[in-house]
């Protein structure tokens, strides 16, 4: 008894051959009643449809086209073209049910809910500004030469570190060039100044100065937030001008904060000594203070520093230690370029723990959640903060 559409295929092709015995004859032709057309899947469904198309025609084609050894009776006629019929009809049934398959696997895929883009942390981006208005993207340039400003070569010396070095053609009489690098949200850069001091700016930022300093004073203009190691000149003074206070150093190391959306200008030592001076009032700092100003006001405050808290964004951290979720997220708009939205009463909730800047934005998002008080909502590249 024939079971199969392999087993009548193989006693066909017998058949056709001349090489079936009587009772085999008999079986091709009591099976007429019994054929079911099979709807097996191919082994690869990865296999193209259009290869699977060709190589079936072909072999029916041949089989078409082989002369029978043995003339059929007219009663068995019938089956070669049940053969046929059952090659072709479970060819096509398998590739329908591959098509299907593929249907339904893009269907399935459709439904499945997308996964958000990854907001991925932010890197090496800034933008120079020239005295006559020029602008170099900084990101795209490559490293060497860059332009020459008052007798200043400015240079890439490598991704992230800008360099002002002596031409040896200063114009020592021409008009002082005013020279800004920028960081956008997202950014931060790294620049060495004429004088050799070295200053990293973190993300949404900004460093006005000029190519080459002259006078009695070395006078630059921040706003955001810049951590400066300054060249000792004590016959020429560094000063570090931020939304209405002045940094007066000699050479010291030190981290000034002065965004514009924030409340306070915080200037914070870690060597050396700096005077803080704010509308005739003056305050001094040792190593590990810090001088917060609260921006309308005169008064200069004076506290203990947590030097690693401030430093954690040089060092590629975030650091949070009984920090308001209002100002984790500020920082992490800034960094990661994105919005951020609370809903009602969650702005004062605070939160501790230490995260690399370097990993996307998921990573902290999850860490805060650990704690079963906050959840977060994305949307693009608008977080919203909830309960």
């Amino acid at each position: 008894m024939i079971s199969n559409k392999e087993e009548f295929i193989a006693l066909y092709k017998k058949f056709q051959e001349g090489q079936c015995t009587p009772q085999e004859i008999e079986q091709l032709e009591s099976y007429r009643d019994e054929m079911q057309l099979m709807g097996d899947t191919w082994e690869n469904d990865a296999e193209d449809e259009q290869a699977v198309r060709n190589r079936v025609w072909a072999r029916l084609h041949q089989n078409m086209e082989r002369p029978a050894p043995q003339q059929l009776p007219r009663k068995y006629t019938w089956l070669k073209v049940a053969a046929l019929l059952l090659l072709a009809t479970s060819v096509g049934v398998g590739l329908v049910k591959y098509n299907n398959n593929k249907a339904e696997q893009l269907a399935a895929k459709a439904d499945l809910p997308v996964k958000p883009a990854a907001i991925l942390p932010g890197g090496n981006k800034a933008v120079l500004t020239m005295a006559d208005g020029t602008t170099i993207a900084l990101t795209d340039a490559k490293n060497g030469k860059l332009a020459t400003e008052q007798g200043m070569q400015v240079s890439k010396a490598k991704d992230g570190v800008l360099v002002y070095s002596a031409s040896g053609n200063a114009a020592t009489n021409a008009e002082v060039a005013i020279n800004t690098i920028t960081t956008p949200r997202g950014g931060q850069y790294q620049v060495e100044l004429a004088d050799g001091t070295k200053v990293w700016l973190n993300a949404a930022s900004s460093l006005r100065f000029p190519a080459a300093f002259k006078g009695k004073t070395r006078s630059v203009e921040l706003t955001g937030e810049g951590y400066f190691e300054v060249a000792k000149n004590k016959s020429m003074p560094f000063i570090v001008k931020a939304n209405g206070t002045n940094v007066e150093v000699l050479g010291t190391h030190f981290d000034v904060s002065a965004y514009g959306d924030d409340k306070t200008v915080t200037t914070t030592l870690l060597e050396g000594s700096v005077r803080l001076v704010k509308e005739g009032r003056t305050a001094m700092l040792i190593p590990g203070q810090q001088g917060v100003s609260v921006n309308g006001a005169a008064a200069i405050n004076v506290q203990q520093a947590d030097v690693e808290q401030t430093m954690a964004w040089k060092s590629g951290f975030f650091l949070f230690r009984n920090t308001y979720i209002r100002d984790i997220m500020k920082q992490a708009s800034r960094w990661y370029d994105i919005d951020v939205e609370f809903e009602q009463g969650l702005q004062n909730k605070e939160y501790g723990g230490k995260i690399s800047r370097y990993k996307d934005i998921s990573e902290l998002l999850k860490n805060l959640e650990l704690t079963g008080t906050i959840h977060f909502k994305v949307e693009g590249r608008r977080i919203t903060v909830m309960q």
